[in-house]
């Protein structure tokens, strides 16, 4: 085989390697950008890449004077056209914010799809590990150092039966828990009082803890608690 097409296809194997192992790692915590979407994001990377290092190969007979892809524009086309899929995987969920991890990992490994579309395998491989050890090894870290775990919070009452602010925010401060911000509603045609908040806390035990506490008072008639996740 030519050594031109060996370095090409060493390019985008490598390329499609890296993202492969970047997405497994969020396809098993269930991201909406997983295993396939980002091992493509880095092929198409690279391809686009190989393009521009391969360029003499499908110019043809066109003096290379004349005609000259500029690998810059390139790689600034990619990361330009990159967003629209990482801003696919950031989703509000009312109050709480998701994917952003997952954007981040998409827009990396468009970066490593270039670096090893050029063949510059060094750094390519180096970032590779250090994406990684970032998703894999700082989430272990994350579990283990102290943090505000936030959470969205709803609590529903009948009109006439709705506790006090003063009251709600005393059994939040009783179960280990800070407000954010707090705002108000009437629902179903003003028969029904909602509280919705943002609220944090150190210990992510608190949240069972809360839970329990709510589910055993009478005048609620819904509640809410959802973590908010990467």
């Amino acid at each position: 085989m030519d050594n031109d097409l060996i370095d090409i296809t060493v390019r985008l194997l490598a390329a499609w390697a890296a993202g492969s192992i970047i997405g497994i790692e969020r396809s098993f915590h269930a991201k909406p950008a997983g295993f396939r979407t980002h091992s493509l994001v880095c092929l198409a990377s690279a391809l686009l890449m190989i393009v521009t290092t391969h360029q003499w190969q499908w110019i043809g007979n066109v003096p290379m004077e004349t005609l000259r892809a500029d690998p810059q524009r390139i790689a600034q086309g990619i990361m330009t056209g990159i967003g629209f899929i990482g801003a696919g995987a950031i989703f509000r969920d009312r109050l709480v914010i998701r994917g952003l991890t997952t954007a981040a990992s998409v827009w990396v490994t468009a970066a490593l799809g270039i670096l090893f579309g050029i063949g510059f395998y060094y750094p390519a491989v180096l970032a590779t590990v250090i994406t990684l050890v970032t998703l894999i090894g700082l989430r272990w870290v994350e579990g283990r150092m102290p943090m505000q775990i936030h959470a969205l919070h709803e609590l529903r009452f009948a009109r006439d039966q709705a506790m006090h602010e003063d009251d709600v925010r005393a059994l939040l401060q009783h179960h280990g828990f800070g407000i954010a911000n707090i705002s108000y509603r009437l629902d179903q045609e003003g028969r029904i009082f909602e509280y919705r908040m943002t609220i944090f806390t150190l210990d992510g035990k608190n949240l069972g803890r809360l839970a329990h506490t709510l589910s055993g008072l009478p005048n609620i008639l819904e509640f809410r608690i959802s973590p908010a996740e990467d």
